[in-house]
C-alpha cells in the first residue's frame, strides 16, 4: 500500500488510522469536512494531504481517491440520520471505490450481531438484529459484499481513545476532568468490551494489507471486558476526581429521550449495557496475526491525557 483515502480523519477511528498509516511510511488523504479541525490535527505532518469535501457529494469522493489502493471507511454519522443517509454514504464510497479501482477497508460496530448468547462471538455468529440500527448495518454490510469491490469488514466494539468525540465514554471523562458531576451509562457493576483506538487502527491497518482479509468479516476485540466500576476508578485516580459518578439508566433515557433526539435513538441500543456483546478475535490471530491490546489503565491514562491538552 502505497497510498490510501481516510474518510472521517477527523474522528477518533480516522485519526488512529491516519496516524498508523503514516507511521507505516503510507501516504494519506485525509478527508472530512470541517477543513479546520483536519489542520489542526495533520497541517504539520509529513505524508498526510489534508482533503475537506462533502461525503455526499459523489464527485468529491471520486476526487479524494484518486491514486489510492485502499480507501478506509471511518465516518460515524448521528443516530438520527441513519435510516435516510448511511446508504447514500455507502453508495457515494462504492462508487468513489469502483471509479478508481480501490479496495475498501471497513469500520464497523456489533449491532448487526443483535443480542449475545452470553460467549465471545466470532465471524460465524449468525447475523440477526433486533434494532433499527442493527438491521441497517446488516443492509450497508450486504450491499458492500454485492458491489464487486474488495472489501474487508472489521467489526469492533465501543471506541475509546485520543480524539473520542461523541462517544459514551467522552462524556463521563470529560466531566471527571472538568470536575463536574459525571454520569455513567449503564450498570457499572455489569463488565462490557472497549477498544482503544490505536489498537483499532493497528488491526484494520494490518487486515488491509493482506488479500485474503478481502471479501471477509473480521471481529477485532478489545483488552478483554472491564466494569465501569473500573473503569470510574482508574479515571479517578488520572483525574483526582473525588464525586460520585451516577448511573444513567434505561429509564433516564427514555426521559430524555422525549427532548433529545440522538437520547431517543439510543434507547433500542441500550440492550448493550444489559446482555454485553464480547468478540472473539481467534480468526485474526490465527489468520493475520497478533492483536495488539493496549491494557485498559494504560489506555484510558493516554485518552484523559489527550483529553486534557
Amino acid at each position: 500500500m502505497k497510498k490510501a483515502l481516510v474518510l472521517g480523519a477527523s474522528g477518533s477511528m480516522g485519526n488512529a488510522i491516519t496516524f498508523e498509516l503514516v507511521s507505516r511510511g503510507v501516504e494519506v488523504a485525509a478527508f472530512a469536512r470541517n477543513k479546520k479541525k483536519l489542520d489542526q490535527l495533520f497541517g504539520d505532518k509529513k505524508h498526510v494531504q489534508v482533503l475537506s469535501g462533502d461525503v455526499f457529494n459523489s464527485a468529491d469522493v471520486i476526487h479524494a481517491a484518486t491514486d489510492a489502493d485502499v480507501i478506509f471507511h471511518a465516518i460515524n454519522i448521528p443516530y438520527p440520520e441513519w435510516a435516510v443517509k448511511q446508504h447514500v454514504l455507502l453508495n457515494n464510497i462504492l462508487q468513489a471505490a469502483k471509479t478508481n479501482k480501490t479496495k475498501l477497508a471497513l469500520v464497523d460496530n456489533i449491532y448487526a450481531y443483535g443480542r449475545s448468547n452470553g460467549n465471545a462471538i466470532s465471524e460465524e455468529f449468525p447475523k440477526k438484529p433486533h434494532t433499527k440500527k442493527g438491521r441497517i448495518r446488516l443492509e450497508l454490510e450486504k450491499m458492500a459484499k454485492q458491489s464487486g469491490v474488495p472489501v474487508a469488514i472489521a467489526h469492533f466494539p465501543d471506541f475509546y481513545g485520543p480524539q473520542m468525540g461523541n462517544t459514551l465514554l467522552h462524556y463521563t471523562f470529560q466531566s471527571m476532568i472538568q470536575n463536574k458531576r459525571a454520569m455513567f451509562v449503564g450498570n457499572q457493576e455489569i463488565a462490557r468490551e472497549y477498544i482503544y483506538t490505536p489498537d483499532g487502527a493497528k488491526a484494520i491497518v494490518e487486515l488491509a494489507l493482506h488479500e485474503k482479509a478481502y471479501g471477509k468479516n473480521w471481529n477485532i476485540p478489545g483488552y478483554g471486558t472491564i466494569t465501569g466500576k473500573e473503569i470510574v476508578q482508574i479515571a479517578k485516580e488520572h483525574t483526582q476526581y473525588t464525586k460520585k459518578v451516577r448511573t444513567v439508566t434505561k429509564s433516564m433515557i427514555r426521559c430524555l429521550g422525549l427532548f433529545n433526539k440522538i437520547m431517543r435513538e439510543y434507547v433500542e441500543m441500550y440492550y448493550l449495557n444489559e446482555t454485553p456483546v464480547v468478540l472473539s478475535g481467534k480468526k485474526y490471530e490465527q489468520e493475520i496475526g497478533s492483536l495488539p491490546r493496549t491494557s485498559y489503565r494504560e489506555g484510558i491514562f493516554q485518552t484523559l491525557q489527550s483529553m486534557k491538552q
